[in-house]
């Protein structure tokens, strides 16, 4: 038993070491010139062994986007766990997203690939499986801050919207203004500002619509940077991820 637990420690480790290498050299040489054949001379192993780990490349891919995704849900739940108000809790969720852009913007360009049909159609089961199970966590817990402000009466008695549809409208807020922002050029930061502070200010006028207490005036620029500023260093004692006012 010890000898078959050593080896799937070694084995577990290599792997890690391979997701690594990989990440390094995307951040590097930029995600359309990574190949298997580069891992496995980094890391100074045949590309026998990189294969025995990973099928093929889109099952790296997406076994590193997974592991990406797990880690992100330490700071989700730091956010859905925070003894404050339910709204702030989901504009912080946004928040934990931004920061882990900000740290990792590879992050978020590897995850889009993953899920277009070239990297995700190519996977092999098991790898999609596993992704999928590692973004249930996350799901999991902005609806269970949903469900908490319906119990609270921070969400308006008569919304008769499912947990899981409600929380769908900020995602798709900030998976929208993400894959804006990445696209070079696309947005005119003269005209809008930084695309992230306006995220912010589009997410609070959602959740008024929805009428979700305490209501926020998106409007006054210098309350939604110290909002967010609050947020930022009472969940995640980290700086604004986003320009505001008073680091400008």
């Amino acid at each position: 038993m010890a000898t078959v637990d050593r080896k799937q420690r070694e084995f577990a480790r290599r792997e890690d070491l391979f997701l690594d290498c990989a990440q390094a050299l995307i951040q590097r040489d930029g995600l359309l010139n990574l190949q298997m054949s580069r891992i496995a001379e980094e890391c100074e192993y045949a590309i026998g062994t990189l294969y025995k780990h990973f099928a093929s490349k889109e099952d790296l891919l997406v076994a590193l986007s997974t592991r990406n995704c797990i880690g992100r849900v330490e700071l989700f739940e730091r956010a859905a766990r925070w003894n404050g108000p339910t709204r702030d809790r989901i504009v912080a969720i946004a928040l934990a997203d931004l920061i882990v852009l900000r740290e990792q913007p590879e992050h978020f360009r590897l995850a889009q690939f993953v899920w277009t049909d070239v990297v995700w159609g190519a996977a092999s089961a098991d790898s999609r499986r596993r992704a999928l199970e590692a973004c249930e966590p996350l799901a999991a817990l902005v609806d269970g801050v949903a469900a908490e402000a319906r119990r609270n009466g921070d969400l308006p008695a008569g919304f008769a919207m499912p947990d899981e549809c409600l929380t769908i409208g900020p995602w798709i807020l900030c998976l929208g203004m993400h894959t804006l922002a990445q696209q070079q050029g696309l947005l005119d930061p003269a005209g809008i500002g930084d695309p992230y502070r306006l995220l912010f200010k589009h997410l609070h006028y959602l959740l008024n619509g929805y009428g979700w207490q305490p209501l926020f005036d998106p409007g006054d620029d210098d309350a939604l940077d110290r909002m967010t500023q609050r947020l930022c260093r009472d969940v995640f004692d980290a700086p604004c991820p986003y320009p505001t006012r008073s680091t400008r």
